[in-house]
């Protein structure tokens, strides 16, 4: 029997990114802790956790908030990794955006600090998104890591629901890296694009869902083309109502072209690409039929 590699705990584990950590951390030797979010309102089926090849002996499933970050010091303590995935996902604006942003760097600060006091803890590794980088004034064809998107100007070009995400996570990693600095915790930051390709958890993954945008108005998704058709009335009405509106009539034609984002660092790093958009697109598409999305 392969003897254990050591406890990893990785937060929010029923989200598409953390609940494939999780498989393959077990899969290579690895024990695991795990974090939900506690109460009946946010109740999850952790059944699809539980019943990987491993499980029964090698994860544990703690609640925490990321609204109460001292929650997590229990899943954290004996780790010698933290993979913290957990953010809060809000494309329905029910929150303000100040409350999102506070929630988000309260909890990474908590998580960040306990991980310093298990005085176990080896590495982080934090997850970011490439909003983190490509949202500025800057005209590039190509950015990398060492570009940062730009909190007012993503306020400016009014982003629809996704504005709260971006500030979020752009004020987060650099929090986050700030603190890592300041007291000499092994930070790493990863900076994923569109994250899509088939998925274990039971819920439909918003990183997926926003993918296949297009693809789910064009196959009338419950619920999603009302709510797009909701928001390109609105977008005009806003259009229409400006003083500037022939600008913001041709800005809204134009749309926002995104910088590309570089793998360099990784590609130099030893990672290998194995799957191409095909493959993975493909793979999302017959996720969603199995699972009745499609």
């Amino acid at each position: 029997m392969e003897a254990d590699k050591g406890k990893v705990c990785v937060t929010g584990g029923t989200g598409f990114v953390a609940s494939w950590l999780i498989m393959r951390l077990l899969q290579h030797g690895y024990s695991a802790h795990t974090t939900v979010r506690p109460g009946p309102e946010h109740k999850r089926d952790v059944s699809f956790l539980t019943s990987l090849p491993g499980a029964s002996k090698k994860l544990q499933i703690f609640q925490a908030d990321l609204s109460i970050p001292e929650s997590f010091e229990s899943a954290i303590k004996g780790c010698i990794g933290v993979f913290h995935v957990a953010t809060p996902v809000d494309f329905e604006n029910k929150e303000p955006e100040e409350v999102i942003v506070k929630r988000t760097i309260d909890g990474t600060l908590g998580i960040l600090k306990a991980c310093l006091n298990s005085k176990t803890v080896k590495r982080v590794v934090y997850t970011s998104s490439a909003s983190t980088i490509v949202f500025s004034d800057k005209v590039v064809d190509t950015m990398d890591e060492g570009f940062w998107s730009n909190v007012d100007y993503i306020k400016s070009i009014n982003y629809f629901t996704f504005g709260p995400y971006m500030i979020s996570k752009t004020s987060t990693e650099k929090i986050a890296l700030e603190f890592a600095e300041e007291h000499g915790l092994d930070l790493v930051t990863v900076i994923p694009s569109f994250i899509v390709g088939p998925f274990i958890c039971p819920k439909f993954p918003g990183s997926v869902h926003t993918s296949m945008a297009m693809i789910l108005v064009a196959s009338k998704e419950k619920g999603y083309s009302k709510a797009f058709q909701d928001k390109s009335k609105m977008r005009k009405e806003q259009d229409y109502e400006s003083q500037d509106s022939k600008k913001r009539s041709l800005k809204g034609i134009e749309g926002y072209k995104t910088p590309g984002v570089s793998p360099k660092k990784l590609l130099d790093s030893g990672f290998e690409f194995k799957y191409g958009l095909d493959e993975m697109f493909d793979e999302a598409i017959q996720c969603c039929k199995e699972k009745g999305y499609l």
